[in-house]
Protein backbone atom coordinates (compact mmCIF):
# COMPACT_ATOMS: atom_id res chain seq x y z
CA UNK A 1 0.00 0.00 0.00
CA UNK A 2 1.27 3.32 -1.33
CA UNK A 3 1.21 6.91 0.69
CA UNK A 4 0.16 9.36 -2.33
CA UNK A 5 0.03 13.10 -1.90
CA UNK A 6 -2.11 14.66 -4.13
CA UNK A 7 -2.91 18.46 -5.01
CA UNK A 8 -5.65 20.38 -5.58
CA UNK A 9 -6.71 23.01 -7.31
CA UNK A 10 -9.78 24.80 -9.07
CA UNK A 11 -10.35 28.97 -10.29
CA UNK A 12 -13.34 28.08 -12.36
CA UNK A 13 -17.01 27.95 -10.80
CA UNK A 14 -17.96 26.94 -7.14
CA UNK A 15 -14.33 26.57 -6.47
CA UNK A 16 -15.24 24.93 -2.95
CA UNK A 17 -17.67 22.90 -4.19
CA UNK A 18 -14.59 21.42 -6.46
CA UNK A 19 -12.49 20.73 -4.47
CA UNK A 20 -14.95 19.00 -1.87
CA UNK A 21 -15.98 16.84 -5.09
CA UNK A 22 -12.21 16.05 -5.70
CA UNK A 23 -12.15 15.04 -1.86
CA UNK A 24 -15.16 12.92 -2.34
CA UNK A 25 -13.93 11.04 -5.22
CA UNK A 26 -10.06 10.78 -3.82
CA UNK A 27 -12.15 9.01 -0.39
CA UNK A 28 -13.64 6.69 -3.02
CA UNK A 29 -10.29 5.81 -4.26
CA UNK A 30 -8.50 5.80 -0.75
CA UNK A 31 -8.02 2.48 1.21
CA UNK A 32 -7.96 4.52 4.19
CA UNK A 33 -9.68 7.89 5.32
CA UNK A 34 -8.09 11.33 3.84
CA UNK A 35 -5.82 13.69 5.22
CA UNK A 36 -6.84 17.00 4.31
CA UNK A 37 -4.76 20.04 4.75
CA UNK A 38 -6.38 23.34 5.00
CA UNK A 39 -8.23 25.13 2.03
CA UNK A 40 -5.79 28.07 0.58
CA UNK A 41 -6.33 31.00 -1.61
CA UNK A 42 -3.50 31.53 -4.31
CA UNK A 43 -2.70 34.32 -6.83
CA UNK A 44 -2.59 32.36 -10.36
CA UNK A 45 0.05 31.65 -12.44
CA UNK A 46 0.65 32.22 -15.76
CA UNK A 47 -2.47 34.16 -17.94
CA UNK A 48 -5.64 33.02 -15.29
CA UNK A 49 -7.38 36.22 -13.60
CA UNK A 50 -9.32 34.49 -10.79
CA UNK A 51 -7.38 33.38 -7.53
CA UNK A 52 -6.81 29.50 -7.00
CA UNK A 53 -8.47 27.21 -3.96
CA UNK A 54 -5.56 25.25 -3.13
CA UNK A 55 -5.29 22.30 -1.06
CA UNK A 56 -3.52 18.55 -0.52
CA UNK A 57 -5.05 15.35 0.36
CA UNK A 58 -2.61 12.59 1.48
CA UNK A 59 -4.42 9.04 0.69
CA UNK A 60 -3.27 5.34 0.60
CA UNK A 61 -4.21 3.08 -2.04
CA UNK A 62 -2.85 -0.27 -3.35
CA UNK A 63 -3.14 1.46 -7.34
CA UNK A 64 -0.14 1.74 -9.25
CA UNK A 65 0.77 5.35 -10.17
CA UNK A 66 -0.46 5.11 -14.03
CA UNK A 67 -4.17 3.64 -13.58
CA UNK A 68 -4.17 5.80 -10.80
CA UNK A 69 -3.50 9.13 -12.64
CA UNK A 70 -5.84 7.77 -15.45
CA UNK A 71 -8.89 7.71 -12.96
CA UNK A 72 -7.45 11.52 -11.99
CA UNK A 73 -7.88 12.58 -15.50
CA UNK A 74 -10.80 11.14 -16.16
CA UNK A 75 -12.19 12.96 -12.72
CA UNK A 76 -11.02 16.37 -14.01
CA UNK A 77 -12.53 15.55 -17.38
CA UNK A 78 -15.99 15.33 -15.89
CA UNK A 79 -16.14 17.91 -13.88
CA UNK A 80 -15.39 20.24 -16.88
CA UNK A 81 -11.63 20.14 -17.47
CA UNK A 82 -11.03 20.84 -21.19
CA UNK A 83 -8.60 18.04 -22.52
CA UNK A 84 -7.00 20.34 -24.66
CA UNK A 85 -6.08 23.84 -22.63
CA UNK A 86 -3.03 25.67 -22.78
CA UNK A 87 -0.37 24.91 -19.31
CA UNK A 88 -1.55 27.52 -16.93
CA UNK A 89 -5.42 27.87 -18.20
CA UNK A 90 -8.19 28.22 -16.17
CA UNK A 91 -9.73 25.29 -14.56
CA UNK A 92 -12.50 23.67 -12.71
CA UNK A 93 -10.81 21.08 -11.18
CA UNK A 94 -6.89 20.28 -11.20
CA UNK A 95 -5.16 17.08 -9.05
CA UNK A 96 -1.99 16.21 -9.35
CA UNK A 97 0.20 13.31 -7.92
CA UNK A 98 3.34 15.21 -5.93
CA UNK A 99 4.61 11.48 -4.51
CA UNK A 100 3.86 8.25 -4.41
CA UNK A 101 5.33 6.50 -1.51
CA UNK A 102 9.20 6.86 -2.39
CA UNK A 103 8.99 6.07 -5.52
CA UNK A 104 10.73 8.31 -8.31
CA UNK A 105 9.36 7.80 -11.78
CA UNK A 106 9.79 9.81 -15.41
CA UNK A 107 8.24 8.70 -18.64
CA UNK A 108 6.78 10.42 -21.48
CA UNK A 109 3.29 10.20 -19.72
CA UNK A 110 4.44 10.29 -16.03
CA UNK A 111 6.28 12.02 -13.41
CA UNK A 112 6.68 11.06 -9.67
CA UNK A 113 7.31 13.70 -7.64
CA UNK A 114 5.51 16.12 -9.56
CA UNK A 115 8.54 18.16 -11.80
CA UNK A 116 7.27 22.02 -10.30
CA UNK A 117 6.03 21.78 -6.45
CA UNK A 118 9.00 22.05 -5.35
CA UNK A 119 8.35 26.08 -6.71
CA UNK A 120 4.72 25.83 -5.70
CA UNK A 121 3.89 27.24 -1.94
CA UNK A 122 0.55 26.55 -2.55
CA UNK A 123 1.27 22.45 -2.31
CA UNK A 124 4.61 22.69 -0.34
CA UNK A 125 2.43 24.89 2.78
CA UNK A 126 -0.33 22.45 2.78
CA UNK A 127 1.26 19.31 2.53
CA UNK A 128 3.57 20.68 5.80
CA UNK A 129 0.42 21.02 7.80
CA UNK A 130 -0.63 17.24 7.34
CA UNK A 131 2.69 15.68 6.82
CA UNK A 132 5.24 18.29 8.76
CA UNK A 133 8.23 15.45 8.39
CA UNK A 134 7.60 14.85 4.88
CA UNK A 135 10.59 14.50 2.36
CA UNK A 136 11.01 14.94 -1.23
CA UNK A 137 11.40 11.31 -2.39
CA UNK A 138 14.05 12.12 -4.93
CA UNK A 139 16.44 14.31 -2.64
CA UNK A 140 15.11 13.38 1.05
CA UNK A 141 14.98 17.32 1.34
CA UNK A 142 12.41 18.21 4.43
CA UNK A 143 9.21 20.28 3.46
CA UNK A 144 10.54 23.16 6.02
CA UNK A 145 13.58 23.67 3.81
CA UNK A 146 11.40 23.35 0.22
CA UNK A 147 9.10 26.02 1.58
CA UNK A 148 12.46 28.50 2.89
CA UNK A 149 13.65 27.69 -0.88
CA UNK A 150 10.64 28.35 -2.71
CA UNK A 151 9.98 31.48 -4.66
CA UNK A 152 7.40 33.82 -2.78
CA UNK A 153 3.61 33.35 -3.77
CA UNK A 154 1.04 35.12 -2.15
CA UNK A 155 -1.25 32.58 -0.22
CA UNK A 156 -3.86 32.95 2.32
CA UNK A 157 -5.07 30.61 4.53
CA UNK A 158 -8.93 30.42 4.86
CA UNK A 159 -11.53 29.04 7.03
CA UNK A 160 -13.69 27.35 4.03
CA UNK A 161 -14.64 23.40 5.14
CA UNK A 162 -14.87 20.89 3.22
Amino acid sequence: MATVVVALGSNVGNRQQHLSDAAEFLEELSETELQKSAIYITEPVGPSTRDFYNAVVVMTTNKNPKPLIKQFKDFEQAHGRAVDQPKWSARTIDLDIISYGDLVIQTDNLIIPHPEYGKRLFVLVPLQGVMPQWEDPRSGTAIRQLIEEAPELRLQKTDLRW
